[in-house]
């Protein structure tokens, strides 16, 4: 494939060549700059979705921090061009195949994916410190040079991309790679260096051990669904202070995981020194440049045998005693009060569960002889787009039918009764919106001469038909939803406003909709008494779940 008209015209500089590579993030030509002589690759990127002005200005900034990275471990970009609907990235050409290539061939030993995990780490704690995510961490964007330096490719674009395409490039790919993606990135919450440090112990855990973490036999939304709501299976036939590494990196929980890439590497050097031993790294020939001091220190620090890697602590060194006493009461306290907080909200919801099956089938009325188009009025389904026939006892002059649920009002009609033998008939017609808002057994409510008679009447339409189905159970889906969007923002170590006032009165109204919405399905007459006791417990359920996020995201 040759390079289109348009991306020759941008770049006059250079002499572009084939494609040599194409995905989710564009196509890759190969070019040479034509006074230096030097051999470049130029991507392409994808224009349906960079051509979006919120995500054009956006890979602009992006490009500009991307060509400011400076580090032997991170492919530099040389050039950034923008012309009509083209945005071309001019970045270093290697030519010494991929991770992914030499994993396939089997040319990678344990000391040598340990170095291509400690040079991937070193590229990401500088790119993360310029504020940038690669979020797209696999083996086919780490490249090798002619002379074997690793270095991680297409920092930044999945992110961009990401803006005007969420998870998923105008190719139907995934952006951030189902194998390798973090879960919160599959989940679509706030992102952070860990979603890059999540992606390398994946890559990690694949170069070790000879296959991923999760199943990869049933599709990307079966591999997504695993990463975002399983736990990684153990790492085998690696010793056990890699293995305490890299399954900490694969930590579905951010508390558990990494938080940046550093502290990822220092353990990682210190595991491999304790696994392979002294000058491990210089065996390898993976050359692994620029690392920090506390990598370097800890490449001579091995973990003793059967110790597991430790989380650094930030803080100047307290009193013994306050110290002890702090780490042994008050962690315990908040993991208790934690488990508390959830065992409360789990008693809460079973009882929302149990009142909402227990509410009756029919509310107590008196006995009525009425009876509505031939039929005893509770026997039969009325349809309420037609005019019903409404029998009765006595010679009232007036006569009003009106509907309700749990004391809602749904719709009335009334008419002018003609004597009909001992008794009367009454021809009543309601409004035609009323078929849409009443649904499943209502509450009937029949006056003559200023007489209620109450009874329950079933009505023909189907329930999701109505509003008090339909309506109740897109109620209840946007309560959990606003639910799991304030409980994630506490998660992801933000303050939700209101959350303990906020929680609880969606919590109210799950509670409220949810046994609205069963109870029409299910063709019982709304009880009132009941209906409370589930906005109740759903409240209560709710505020216990909302204090258990937090005292968690305290700990």
């Amino acid at each position: 494939m040759s390079a289109p008209v348009e991306v020759v015209a941008a770049l006059p500089q250079y002499e572009i060549g084939a494609a040599i590579g194409q995905g989710g993030m564009g196509v890759v030509f190969a070019g040479v700059h034509r006074s230096l002589r030097r051999d470049v690759a130029i991507k392409q990127l994808p224009w349906d979705v960079l051509n979006h002005a919120v995500s054009s200005e956006l890979f602009d900034r992006e490009a500009r921090v991307l060509a400011s990275l400076d580090h032997p471990h991170i492919v530099p970009v040389y050039d950034y061009v923008r012309t009509g609907r083209e945005h071309l990235m001019v970045m270093e050409r290697l030519d010494g195949g991929t991770v992914h290539s030499r994993f396939r061939s089997g040319a990678i030993s344990g000391e040598q994916a340990c170095a291509i995990g400690l040079a991937t780490l070193a590229g990401l704690h500088a790119a993360h410190e310029a504020g940038v995510l690669h979020l797209d961490v696999k083996p086919k964007n780490l490249l090798f040079t002619t002379q074997g330096v690793m270095k991680v490719a297409d920092f930044g674009i999945a992110k961009v991309i990401s803006e005007g395409a969420t998870l998923v490039t105008h190719g139907g790919e995934v952006l951030g790679t189902p194998a390798y993606i973090a879960p919160e990135q599959a989940m679509g919450n706030a992102l952070s260096p860990a979603a890059d440090v999540y992606s390398t112990g994946t890559v990690l855990y694949e170069l070790l051990s000879g296959k991923l973490p999760f199943d990869n036999t049933r599709g990307a939304i079966s591999m997504m669904r695993q990463h975002m709501f399983t736990d990684p299976r153990p790492i085998e036939g690696v010793p056990s202070p890699l293995a305490d590494v890299v399954m900490r990196g694969l930590a579905r929980e951010l508390d558990s995981r990494y938080r940046d890439a550093e502290t990822f590497a220092a353990d990682l050097a210190s595991a491999a020194t304790a696994v392979y031993g002294p000058g491990w790294l210089e065996r390898s020939r993976v050359p692994v440049r620029h690392l920090t001091p506390r990598v370097i220190s800890a490449l001579s620090t091995p973990v003793p045998a059967g110790d597991g890697p430790t989380r650094p602590v930030h803080r100047a060194t307290p009193d013994p005693t306050l110290s002890a006493t702090r780490a042994s009461f008050q962690p315990a306290s908040r993991s208790g009060a934690v488990l508390w907080f959830r065992l409360a909200a789990a008693a809460a919801a079973i009882a929302l569960v149990v009142l909402t099956l227990l509410t009756p089938e029919r509310l107590p009325h008196e006995a009525t002889t009425v009876r509505i188009d031939g039929a005893a009025a509770s026997s039969a389904p009325v349809d309420l787009s037609k005019t019903l026939t409404v029998i009765g006892e006595g010679s009232p002059r007036q006569v009003t039918l009106d509907l309700s649920a749990a004391g809602i009002p749904l719709g009335s009609a009334s008419a002018v009764p003609k004597p009909d033998g001992d008794g009367f008939r009454a021809d009543l017609r309601f409004p035609g919106l009323t078929r849409w808002i009443a649904g499943g057994a209502v509450t009937a409510t029949m006056t003559a001469d200023g007489v209620p008679r109450a009874f329950t009447v079933v009505t023909r339409q189907h329930p999701l038909a109505s509003a008090l189905g339909a309506g109740s159970l897109i109620l209840a889906l946007f309560a959990l939803a606003y639910l799991e969007s304030g409980l994630r923002t506490i998660r992801n170590g933000h303050r939700w406003r209101g959350a303990l006032v906020g929680g609880p009165i969606l919590g109210l109204l799950f509670g409220a909709t949810a046994w609205l919405c069963v109870s029409v399905l299910r063709v019982h007459e709304p009880a009132v008494s009941f209906g409370v006791g589930c906005s109740i417990a759903g409240a209560v359920a709710t505020g216990f779940v909302v204090a258990a996020a937090r005292a968690r995201r305290a700990r």
